[in-house]
């Protein structure tokens, strides 16, 4: 028996759904409800510990999603087999094997600063399109928009100048996730990434180094660490040399001594601070990388404490943490906004939009409100229409157009904000009319039976 091929390739998006999702529209359809207009909005209710504001992220794999949903006659058989729908209406597999994305969808931009309970992105359609579309929208939108925030903090942090990579393969919760991982980093501004697909899929050079099993191999079998450094260099002249195997400043010292140019050394491990000070006192034109498990605000200690670093590599931090717990809830059907008031978990009704105001080119506040509302002179409203009837509205953005605009999105916001210890609330203000549109939602909500 051949093992399973757990792929998420396009011809099997129609599948990569939870089953509550199908069950749903086996319900909708049966009950002749498949066909209503639904308004579905992403978003989170509240930032991770520690975090100040989220940069969104993922909606391309969100789009590329939406066009590619279709439902096989093969996949349809496989669910047939499964016996779970053996009284769905006929209407449900009509609807599934019709297949295709016919609605609308606006969105923030990628590398926008957005804020909990604001909408990253709307879905407007057929409820039962609408509906499927929920796991994996929020599955593409909540891991890049942890990796890109994570991304952003970092660079905020390590300064315009310093050389940033990504790492984080190794760490990312499965091969699909480190591919993405490594486009939010990208697109949220880091350099380079080491992961090969990634990069020569995105149209970069993938970047690394080498690892400790070299040196080792070498030092065991030829002699000496040296060697190990004279043939990477010999096919690699230019790239980074790792040098903290054994001795880090003995390393540096016989480099120096040695007379080969060296471009670049990194540190993996030990006091980074003494380390890089040494090292740059032997090699004082080469670049020099730190890496091993370094966040933002490791890197921020570093700085302080005086270490002499050009450039940090980041891995398991960048492609791990505290999730963006986002939400995708209904927010109007056909023209009826709806709310949910569970404990705690309290929605807000109707299409919104995001108001945020600048002055002077600074964000001092958003408004939320509702989509018909008007933007003040001195505010942008965020959500775009990027799909319409199915149809993408715009050009897909390059990396640098995505990371230019998280650059100038954080660095729009308060210093208060931005800073890593006890960070300031931004301010998210309701519009009157989404407020009294709430109250009268609470007052006369769905009739019951």
């Amino acid at each position: 028996m051949p093992y399973p091929t757990l792929l998420a390739t396009p011809d099997n998006y129609g599948l990569l759904t939870d089953l509550y999702q199908l069950t749903m529209v086996s319900c909708y359809a049966g009950e002749g409800l498949a066909d209503r207009r639904a308004s579905f909005e992403l978003f989170t209710r509240r930032l991770p510990p520690g975090y100040s504001y989220l940069i969104a992220m993922g909606l391309t794999q969100a789009i590329d999603y939406l066009n590619n949903l279709r439902f096989s006659e093969h996949q349809l058989e496989a669910l047939r087999q499964t016996g779970l729908f053996d009284r769905a209406p006929e209407e449900f597999w009509q609807r599934l094997g019709e297949g295709g994305f016919t609605g609308d969808v606006w969105a923030v931009p990628e590398g926008t600063a957005v804020f909990a309970n604001e909408p990253l992105l709307r879905v407007e359609a057929p409820l039962w399109q609408a509906q499927i579309a929920e796991t994996y929208l929020l599955n593409t939108l909540n891991y890049q928009t942890l990796v890109a925030t994570r991304a952003a903090r970092l660079r905020d942090v390590a300064g315009p100048e310093a050389k940033l990579l990504e790492f984080g393969t190794r760490r990312a919760f499965s091969p699909q996730g480190a591919l993405w991982a490594a486009r939010a980093a990208l697109a949220a501004g880091l350099d380079e990434t080491s992961n090969v697909l990634a990069a020569l899929a995105l149209g970069r050079k993938p970047a690394g180094t080498m690892a400790h099993a070299l040196v080792m191999v070498f030092a065991a079998l030829e002699g000496s660490e040296d060697e190990a450094f004279e043939a990477f260099q010999r096919y690699f002249p230019g790239a980074a040399l790792l040098i903290d195997t054994y001795d880090t400043v003995a390393a540096a010292e016989r480099l120096a001594a040695a007379g080969t140019p060296v471009a670049a050394v990194r540190l993996d491990s030990g006091d980074l601070v003494e380390l890089s000070q040494a090292v740059r006192s032997h090699l004082p034109n080469a670049k020099i990388l730190a890496s091993g498990d370094l966040d933002e605000y490791e890197i921020a200690r570093l700085k302080q404490a005086g270490a002499v670093l050009d450039g940090y590599g980041l891995g398991t931090k960048l492609v791990t943490g505290e999730p963006v717990n986002g939400v995708y809830k209904l927010v109007d059907i056909d023209g009826t906004p709806v709310m949910k008031e569970a404990s705690g978990k309290t929605t807000l009704p109707g299409r919104k939009q995001i108001f945020r105001r600048y002055v002077d080119g600074q964000a001092v506040g958003d408004r939320l409100g509702l989509l018909e509302e008007t933007a003040a002179p001195d505010e942008k409203p965020l959500l775009q229409l990027v799909v319409k009837q199915g149809q993408v509205m715009q050009e897909l953005e390059s990396l640098d157009a995505i990371a230019a605009r998280t650059a100038a999105s954080v660095s729009s916001l308060p210093a208060a904000v931005r800073q890593l210890e006890h960070p300031a609330n931004y301010g998210v203000a309701l519009s009157d009319a989404l407020v009294e549109l709430a109250a009268r939602t609470r007052q006369h909500p769905p009739s019951q039976p």
